[in-house]
């Protein structure tokens, strides 16, 4: 049993040097989350939950190399010539077809609303006329 203990231990150790390590060893500013100081203490005083942490949440983010061979750096965003094109129908906004049916639709529903404008002034005359003493 002490020998399980103990590997449990070295286990620990060896994670948390390698976790302090790396930390210390990070650029200042590629550092997620917390500044360095707060994740040196995280790592030393929270050990192996603090290294675990590190290595999720606080590490720099790995550069990703994309299909046409450069590589990529999270949060480095895309220079414009290189931004993904837009593959398939446009949007609503940007389809000439569709604006010119929503011009069509609005005149339709511009005409209906003066249809039903009229028929509401003609009851209302009609009204009126049947009871001149409630004006």
């Amino acid at each position: 049993m002490l020998r399980f203990y103990s590997l449990f231990v070295l286990l620990d150790l060896v994670l948390l040097v390698v976790a302090l390590i790396d930390c210390l060893s990070c650029d200042e500013y590629a550092i997620r989350a917390l500044p360095r100081v707060a994740w040196v203490f995280l790592i030393l005083l929270f050990s192996p939950i603090g290294a675990i942490a590190w290595f999720v949440a606080g590490r720099p983010p790995r550069a990703v190399r994309m299909s046409n061979g450069e590589m990529w750096r999270p949060g480095a965003g895309f220079p414009e010539k290189d931004r993904p094109t837009r593959t398939g129908p446009p949007a609503p906004d940007d389809d000439p077809e569709f604006l010119r049916d929503l011009a069509g639709s609005l005149r339709e529903d511009e005409t209906m609303m003066k249809k039903w404008e009229a028929d509401l002034r003609r009851r209302e005359e009609e009204l009126r006329k049947k009871n001149p003493q409630d004006d």
